[in-house]
This record gives C-alpha cells, structure tokens and sequence, in this order.
C-alpha cells in the first residue's frame, strides 16, 4: 500500500510540475497554427561551383542560421528540401520583405584600394554619386514617411532634370522609352556606382578575417555607422592597406557584393604604421535599419554561394486560428469517443484509463512546452496518433485481466497477472513505433520531422503512463473494499461461478 501511495504521489507531483510548465511557457505554434511567412530560397552554382553539393548546401544553411538569429525572428526554423533549397518558416511574420532582402545578400565585404592615376576621374564619379543618393535618398524618405497632412513635404533635387540628361549620356547610358525620372536616376546610380569600383585594385581584404560587427550613430548625429573589428590577421591586412595609401590622395574603398558602400581617405599620420587597432567603421549614412541589417549580414559572414528567393508564401493569422480551433475540436471529440468507448467496454478500469490518457496528454504538453516542440499541424497528428497507441497498451492489459477473472483468479492476482502477461506485446508494440520514428526523423524533412518527433515523445510517455499511471490508479482503487469487485471488470454472466 506504501508503495502504490508513493507511486501516486510522484504522478500527481509530475502533474502538477507539467501545469505549472504550461503555464510558464506556452506552447510554440508553427507556421501553419499561428499564420506568418515561408520563404523558398534557391542556392546557385557560381564560379568553379558547377553543382550544389549537400556540403555547400550546409554551409549556406549556416550563414543563414546565423543572420535569422541576427534578425531577432523567434521560432524560426530553416530546413533543406532536395539538393539545392531552403525552406524558411517565420511564424507570425506577415512582412518577409526585410527578411528575404537580408537572407538573399551574399555579403562578401571587400576592401579595395583606389587604382593609382585615377583620382581625377573618382573624384568626379564620387560627385555625381552623392547627387544622386541625395535625390534618391529624399525621395525615399519622402515615401517611407508619407502622413495624411495637407502639406506634403517637397523635397528639393540637388541634380536637375538637364544635368541629369548630361550625366546619362556622358556615361553612354541609354534611357528607356517611358522611363521616369527615378527610374534614370537608379539607372545612373547603378553605371555611376559600376564605374568606381573598377578605380579600386582587386581585394586583399574581405569580411572573412572580420570578428564582429556592430553599429553607432555618426557624429553628425543623423545617421549610423557599422564597426568592425577584425582579428589579428585581418587587422595587419588592414594596417598595411591604410599605411599604402596615407597622405597620396588614394581612397580605401569599402565594396559590398560588388558594390561600394564607403570610401574613406586615410591622412598623412598613418604613414609609418596604418592604422592599427584591428578596428574600422563604414560611414555610409546609413539609417539604423540600413545599418542594423548590414550589420546582421556581415556578423553571419558572406555566403559560399548565391541565394535565390523562389517563393514567398504568406499564411494570415485568421487561417492560423482556424487551423488550431479546427485541431482542437478534432482532438477533444477523438478523445471523447475513446472515453465513452473505454468506459462502456472496460467499465471501471475503463474509467481508470481515461483518468490515465488526461495525465499522459497532460505530461505531453508539457514536455512540448519545456523542450521546446514548435507544433505544427503534422505535429498535432502525431500527437493524436500517440494517444491511440496509448489507448493500445491499456487494452491489451484490461484484456489480459478480464483472461485472469475468467479464468477464476482473485482480483488482486489477475491485475497484476494482467500487466506481467501484456508488458512484452506492449514494449514490443512502442519499440517498433519508435524504430519508425527515428527512420522518419532521419530521412524526412521539414514537416515530416515535426510529426516523427511528436509521435516519439507521445510513445515514450504512453509507455509510462500505462505501466505506472494505470496501474498506480488501479491498485489505490482497490484499495477501497467498496470498488473490490470483479463485477466492476466483467459483466456477472462472464465471471466463473466461483469467482469472487
């Protein structure tokens, strides 16, 4: 009796401590449960690289881990589909935009020397450039702040309309037909910006020897910068670059996939040694999203490969709450209609497995909860599916028991004979369900995956709650002379004529 009482009161704590997890951290919704966006992204075979091997495919898969986690998007998850994709899932994110803009950038950081004979013409290029970013820059402000007031805010061009049809032909550019103004000036930022990174020496130093990265704001007060902080490699790279150009008018050049974010003049007082310190900041004017996702992409490091956005898939957050209303109503009647059957078949051990399958769901929620489980829909299948399997192993008990009663035995006896007799079907039972979970978690993807591990744990538990629960339950039940009856087990016909 000491023993069956102490069994019980090591379930009841194991309730309470599964509530109080529930309560603590609630469950985790997956993407098509909470609504959000999935993002299919391509990896593309460049340079040497004719194929996409499942090596470079992790890598990639790697250096996008690290940018989702730069980004702050919670409960994200990032898997491979075949040879060459990702599927990434941002649940409750409705905007992908900054996501894909910010996953899609190979980010190789280059820092290129300017060409020496050249600083006439970049001095030129790097005029008309800053006119064009004004423009563009106004103009997007313009936009990104736009209010319903009555006075719209004009913003005044630093390029007029006939210096900027001078700059396009100058440069050999040709306009097409019906293009409007912002789109000749994305077009000459484009040429403009092609042409100056051709006045830098190729790259002696790139983001790969980079440490950290971060962001404060410029002394103007008006915009960010990025730091960086290189290691010690990088940081003598970076030295002798610096002391290579001091004082001679040639600029540093930071290039960005190919495209140039800053260049920097390095004075005369850094010719005898660079500047050292292993430390630099890029002074783009960059807004602090600019300057936060650039951030993020150099602190995740540049990827072995281009990516690709293929699809973008948005799930609202309506269809998500349909979703779970739909999967509760599906799980609760399933379980009522065990129960009623349990009840009505098995008749008080019936009632004992109900009390027994509301601990095990119980104890799976709260496993959910503290691994963490993100829980999908195939997540909730599995789950449902578990509790049949634990629905199972008590049937094969109570069927043993009801053998023993017939059989004449005592009550007492043929309990316990009963779950000596159904142990072996019932391990053989959840020891060949797991052997399927592991081969479904180890060659499926994404979903699949989902629903391996929610049907491992339920197996596992539905192991112990009917070896322990049931049977806890069932002797502190008989441990009350009034519900020691093999009526309560057996209709009277069935029982032996000498069974008590």
């Amino acid at each position: 009796m000491a023993r069956q009482q102490g069994w019980f009161a090591l379930i009841l704590a194991l309730a309470i401590a599964a509530g109080a997890l529930l309560a603590s951290f609630p469950l985790q919704l997956g993407l098509d449960l909470r609504g959000g966006s999935q993002l299919t992204l391509q990896v593309l075979p460049s340079g040497r690289v004719k194929t996409v091997e499942k090596e470079q495919l992790d890598a990639v898969k790697d250096v996008l881990e690290r940018r989702i986690n730069g980004l702050g998007v919670a409960e994200s998850t990032l898997q491979t589909v075949g040879s060459d994709q990702l599927v990434l899932q941002l649940p409750g994110e409705q905007d992908p935009s900054r996501a894909a803009k910010v996953l899609g950038t190979t980010a190789l950081l280059e820092f290129r020397v300017q060409k020496a004979g050249t600083e006439a013409e970049m001095q030129g290029l790097l005029k008309l450039k800053r006119q064009v970013d004004a423009v563009l820059g106004l103009r997007k402000a313009k936009v990104a702040a736009a209010a319903p007031t009555d006075k719209p805010v004009e913003p005044k061009p630093s390029l007029s309309a006939e210096d900027l049809a001078k700059a396009l032909t100058s440069l050999g550019l040709t306009v097409p037909p019906g293009a409007s103004e912002t789109d000749q000036l994305e077009l000459l930022q484009k040429e403009v910006n092609r042409r100056i990174v051709a006045l830098f020496d190729p790259s002696s130093l790139t983001g790969k020897d980079l440490v950290s990265a971060g962001r404060q704001q410029d002394q103007s007060g008006n915009g960010w910068d990025v730091t960086l902080a290189f290691n010690r490699e990088g940081g003598e790279k970076f030295a002798s670059l610096t002391q290579s150009i001091a004082g001679t008018g040639r600029l540093l050049g930071i290039v960005l996939d190919g495209r140039s974010i800053s260049e920097a003049s390095v004075g005369p007082e850094f010719k005898a040694a660079g500047i050292a310190g292993g430390s630099a900041s890029i002074s783009g004017r960059f807004t602090a999203d600019e300057a936060r996702d650039l951030e993020v992409q150099l602190r995740g490091g540049s990827l072995p490969l281009p990516v690709k956005v293929i699809e973008v898939r948005s799930i609202g957050p309506s269809l998500g709450a349909e979703n779970v209303r739909t999967s509760l109503v599906a799980a609760l009647s399933g379980l009522a209609l065990v129960a009623v059957f349990m009840v009505v078949v098995y008749r008080l051990p019936g009632v004992v497995s109900v009390l027994a399958l509301a601990l095990y769901s119980l104890f799976n929620l709260g496993i959910y909860s503290l691994i963490p489980v993100t829980l999908s829909l195939p997540g909730i299948a599995g789950f449902i599916l578990s509790i049949g399997m634990a629905v199972d192993a008590n049937v094969l008990i109570f069927e043993r028991i009801k053998e023993e009663l017939r059989a004449g035995n005592s009550l007492i006896r043929s309990i316990d004979t009963g779950f000596s007799l159904a142990l072996s079907s019932i391990l053989d039972g959840h020891v060949t369900g797991l052997i399927s979970c592991i081969a479904l978690f180890s060659l499926g993807t994404g979903l699949v995956k989902g629903f391996a591990v929610t049907l491992a744990i339920g197996l596992l538990l539905s192991l112990f709650t009917a070896l322990t629960c049931t049977r806890a339950l069932l002797r502190l039940l008989m441990s009350y002379p009034s519900l020691r009856r093999s009526s309560y087990f057996l209709p009277l016909a069935q029982l032996p004529p000498a069974s008590t």
